[in-house]
């Protein structure tokens, strides 16, 4: 049975781990604030506060994903482009392997959405690896970077973590990307969730972008959405 003495000691000692956890919290608070690189008040994404990286939309890509359906894949992709780009949203196209004669340069569908947009081609697998790609998005002064990249168990992971481990606050559209396997992607997602970035869909950062059909910027919305949804009905998702 407990005696009156060793309540006592339990108590204080509780009252003491509440103490303890109360004065470190402003600090891990603050840690954590640190961490995820935004100094915004807005804890969204808004076309004034973030970017656009597509990574390695090429021909190659696509046919080696097998994680899901390669037609919507592709018409995420290309929605996502054009969003972007009538919003004004900054955005850095990169491909792999094109000078060097290993693959194709970004597909047409993804390429006509951005036709004016340099293509920064490289040999390394990691974009973030590149110097023009990291001094382009630099270049930029943005902190959130929306990332689509395929494929995602080494294209978009690779330079998700980097961002991450470098002060950025990212996101990447999960419906506009693809693995080698099932497995894989999910291990890609599973990798960049764990390193702090934000999952999302394309139909989830066009209305994180847009978020109020008053305002001016709604007009982008409202030419994307009735053109993407009639475009879906003509797939064959089944």
């Amino acid at each position: 049975m407990d005696s009156p003495t060793r309540r006592q000691a339990l108590t204080a000692a509780a009252a003491g781990v509440v103490g303890a956890a109360a004065a470190i919290a402003p600090a891990l608070a603050g840690t954590a604030a640190a961490d995820s690189g935004n100094s915004e008040p807005n804890p969204l994404f808004t076309p004034e506060n973030s970017m656009l990286v597509l990574i390695d939309y090429q021909p190659e890509m696509v046919a080696g994903v097998t994680s899901m359906n390669k037609d919507l894949l592709q018409l995420n992709i290309k929605a996502l482009a054009r969003i972007a780009r009538l919003l004004k949203v900054p955005t850095v196209l990169t491909t792999v392997g094109v000078k060097a004669g290993v693959n194709q340069p970004t597909i047409p569908s993804l390429r006509e959405e951005v036709p004016t947009l340099t293509e920064h081609d490289r040999m390394n697998m990691n974009a973030w690896e590149d110097e023009a790609v990291r001094r382009t998005i630099k270049a930029t002064g943005r902190r959130n970077i929306v990332f689509a990249a395929l494929w995602t168990e080494i294209c978009l992971a690779f330079p998700v973590v980097h961002a991450q481990r470098e002060g950025y606050r990212t996101m990447f559209i999960a419906d506009a990307v693809g693995g080698t396997s099932s497995a894989a992607h999910e291990a890609g997602i599973q990798r960049v969730i764990q390193a702090g970035s934000i999952p999302n869909s394309f139909i989830g950062i066009l209305g994180e972008w847009v978020r109020d059909w008053s305002e001016t910027r709604s007009d982008a919305g409202r030419k994307v959405v009735p053109w993407y949804w009639a475009e879906v009905a003509k797939l064959d998702l089944n």
